[in-house]
C-alpha cells in the first residue's frame, strides 16, 4: 500500500475500527440451514396440527426462554399454515425443540482495519506588512506552523484470534403415534438452524435463526445451505411479534432469505 504523499508519514492503525459499522441501521447474520424431509411417509402431506416438546426438558417448564423458544417455533409453523392442537392426542404430529449454545471455540480470523496517515503541516515563510511607531510600513518574514491532518489512506487485513460460539435451534416432527417394535415414532422432518460469531446472547438469536427455518419446514435441502438474515426484515419481525391477534394469517415468503 502506497501512501498518497512522498513527505514521510506516520500510520497507524484505528482503535475505532472495530467501530466501522456502528450507527448503520441494519445488521446481517449468516445462518447454515439443514433440513430433511421423508417424503415417503404417507402421511407427511397431511401432517397440520401439532403439540411441541422441548428435548431435556418436562412440558409445563415455566422458564422464560423455553416460552419463547416455543412461541417463535410456534410462529415459524403459523407462516406455513400449521395450528397447534388442542390437546397431544388430537394433533397429527409431536414437534420436539432442542436450542442451546454450543462449546466456545477459538479462531483466527481476518479484519479490514483503516489505516491513517498525518500528512501535511510545518512551517511556511509569509511575508507580512509591518508598520513601525514613525508610520512606515515594510514587509518582514515570518514563521506559521501548520498542523498535519488525518487522511483515511486505505485498509490494511490483520489476523485476529477470536472465541466464538455457535447458536442453535433444531426442530424435529414426528408422527404422533406409538413407537412400534421400541423403536421412537416416524419422523416427518426435521430442520437445523444455527449462526456463530462471538455473542453468547442466545435469546437475541432465536427468533433469528427461528426465521431461518420458515421456508425449510417439510422441505429436503439435500445438504447443508447458508442463508442470509437480514435485520430488520418481515420475517424477523413476523417471529418475534408471536401469535397475535392476526399473526396465524400472515403468509411469509418462502424467498425472504437470500442464499449465499
Amino acid at each position: 500500500m502506497k501512501p498518497r504523499s512522498s513527505r514521510p508519514v506516520l500510520v497507524f492503525f484505528s482503535a475505532v475500527s472495530v467501530l466501522l459499522w456502528a450507527g448503520c441501521n441494519s445488521s446481517t447474520y449468516v445462518v447454515k440451514v439443514d433440513a430433511m424431509a421423508k417424503h415417503d411417509n404417507p402421511g407427511a402431506a397431511e401432517a397440520q396440527s401439532y403439540k411441541i416438546q422441548s428435548k431435556g426438558l418436562a412440558l409445563g417448564d415455566d422458564s422464560l426462554r423455553e416460552k419463547e423458544a416455543a412461541e417463535f417455533v410456534k410462529t415459524a409453523l403459523s407462516g406455513k399454515g400449521m395450528y397447534e392442537a388442542p390437546s397431544a392426542e388430537t394433533a397429527d404430529m409431536i414437534v420436539e425443540l432442542d436450542y442451546g449454545l454450543g462449546t466456545p471455540r477459538t479462531k483466527i480470523e481476518s479484519v479490514s482495519v483503516p489505516v491513517y496517515a498525518q500528512v501535511g503541516g510545518g512551517v511556511r515563510y509569509e511575508q507580512v506588512p509591518v508598520t513601525s511607531p514613525k508610520g512606515i510600513t515594510s514587509m518582514r518574514t515570518v514563521s506559521v506552523y501548520d498542523p498535519p491532518r488525518t487522511e483515511l489512506i486505505g485498509y490494511d487485513d490483520i489476523p485476529r484470534e477470536v472465541t466464538v460460539y455457535e447458536k442453535y435451534l433444531r426442530i424435529t416432527a414426528r408422527d404422533n403415534k406409538p413407537a412400534a417394535e421400541g423403536r421412537p415414532p416416524t419422523e416427518i422432518w426435521r430442520i437445523q438452524t444455527s449462526t456463530e460469531d462471538e455473542s453468547k446472547d442466545l435469546r437475541k438469536y432465536l427468533p433469528i435463526i427461528a426465521s431461518a427455518s420458515v421456508e425449510y419446514i417439510g422441505k429436503d435441502s439435500t445438504a447443508a445451505e447458508t442463508v442470509k438474515i437480514h435485520v430488520p426484515s418481515p420475517t424477523v419481525d413476523f417471529i418475534k411479534k408471536g401469535m397475535g391477534d392476526d399473526q396465524s394469517t400472515v403468509a411469509v415468503d418462502d424467498k425472504a432469505h437470500p442464499k449465499i
